[in-house]
C-alpha cells in the first residue's frame, strides 16, 4: 500500500511538473509567433544612434532586434529543463503540440483578415494622431499577413532547431554526466539558435517579404548574438530552475527522471 502511495505521487509531481513546464513553454512560443512581425531598435531602444557598421562590403549592422527575440530565450531554457528531465520523448511531444497551436494560429488569421471591417470601425479609427487619413483595417491586415510567414517560417525553424537542441543537450550529457548543465545548455542553445535566427527570416521576410538577404543577413546575425547572449545570461536561472524542482520532486525522484531522460540520444 506505501509503495502504491509512493507510485501515485511520483506519477502526481511528474505529471504536474510537466504541465507547469509546457505552459511557460507554449505561451513564451505563442507569443514569440504573434510578437514577431515587429523589428525594434536596441540602438534606440538604450537611446544611442544606430550603429550602421558595413560587413562583407554590403551589409549594413545595426542591432536590430524581432519583438518576439525578446521571450525567445525562455523557450530554450524551458526547452533545455524539460530535456534534463523528460528527455527527448518530453520535448518532442511539447514541440509538436507547440507546433499544432502555431498552424492553427495561421488557419485563423488566415480566415479573420478576409472578413470584411464594419464601417463604423473603419470611421472610429481614422485620422490617426497626426491627423493623417488611417485605415485601420488595411494596418490590421497588413500586420498579421506578415505574421503569417513568420509563422510559416517558424513553424521549419522551431522544429528543426527543437530537434537540433534535444540532440546536442543529450549527447553532451553522455559526456558530461548530470554535472555541467551550462555546458550542456550552452552547447545545445549555440547550435540550435543559430538554425532558428537565419531559417525563420530566411522564410518570413525574404520568401514571403520584401527583405533582402543583407537585411535578413544583418537582422539573423543581431538576433543570434542577442538570443545566445540572453541565453548564457540567464544559466543562473537554469540552476535556479533546477534547484526548485529538485526540492519539489524530491533527489531521488529527481536524479531517476534524469537517468531515464538521459537513456535515449538518437536524433528522431
Amino acid at each position: 500500500m506505501e509503495q502504491s502511495l509512493d507510485r501515485r505521487e511520483f506519477e502526481s509531481k511528474k505529471t504536474n511538473l510537466f504541465i507547469i513546464l509546457s505552459g511557460i513553454f507554449l505561451t513564451n512560443a505563442i507569443l514569440a509567433e504573434i510578437i514577431g512581425v515587429k523589428i525594434f531598435s536596441g540602438e534606440l531602444t538604450l537611446g544611442i544612434e544606430p550603429a550602421g557598421w558595413t560587413i562583407f562590403g554590403e551589409y549594413i549592422l545595426d542591432f536590430n532586434l524581432t519583438a518576439g527575440a525578446v521571450i525567445w530565450p525562455i523557450v530554450f531554457i524551458t526547452t533545455d529543463i524539460i530535456n534534463e528531465y523528460y528527455g527527448k520523448k518530453g520535448v518532442r511531444k511539447i514541440s509538436f503540440i507547440t507546433a499544432f497551436f502555431i498552424a492553427y494560429i495561421f488557419f485563423v488569421i488566415v480566415g479573420v483578415t478576409r472578413l470584411p471591417p464594419a464601417p463604423f470601425w473603419l470611421e472610429v479609427n481614422t485620422p490617426d494622431v497626426d491627423g493623417n487619413a488611417f485605415n485601420i483595417d488595411y494596418a490590421f491586415n497588413v500586420i498579421f499577413r506578415q505574421g503569417l510567414g513568420i509563422i510559416l517560417g517558424s513553424l521549419v525553424a522551431f522544429l528543426l532547431g527543437q530537434l537540433i537542441d534535444v540532440f546536442v543537450f543529450q549527447k553532451l550529457r553522455k559526456i558530461t554526466g548530470p554535472k555541467m548543465i551550462w555546458l550542456r545548455a550552452t552547447g545545445s542553445t549555440l547550435v540550435s539558435q543559430f538554425i532558428d535566427s537565419f531559417v525563420v527570416l530566411g522564410i518570413a521576410f525574404y520568401i514571403f517579404g520584401n527583405w533582402s538577404w543583407a537585411q535578413v543577413v544583418s537582422v539573423g546575425i543581431i538576433n543570434y548574438i542577442y538570443k545566445f547572449g540572453v541565453a548564457v545570461l540567464l544559466t543562473p536561472l537554469l540552476y535556479l530552475g533546477h534547484y526548485l524542482i529538485d526540492n519539489y520532486l524530491g533527489k531521488d525522484i529527481a536524479d531517476q527522471m534524469t537517468k531515464e531522460a538521459s537513456e535515449d540520444t538518437s536524433f528522431l
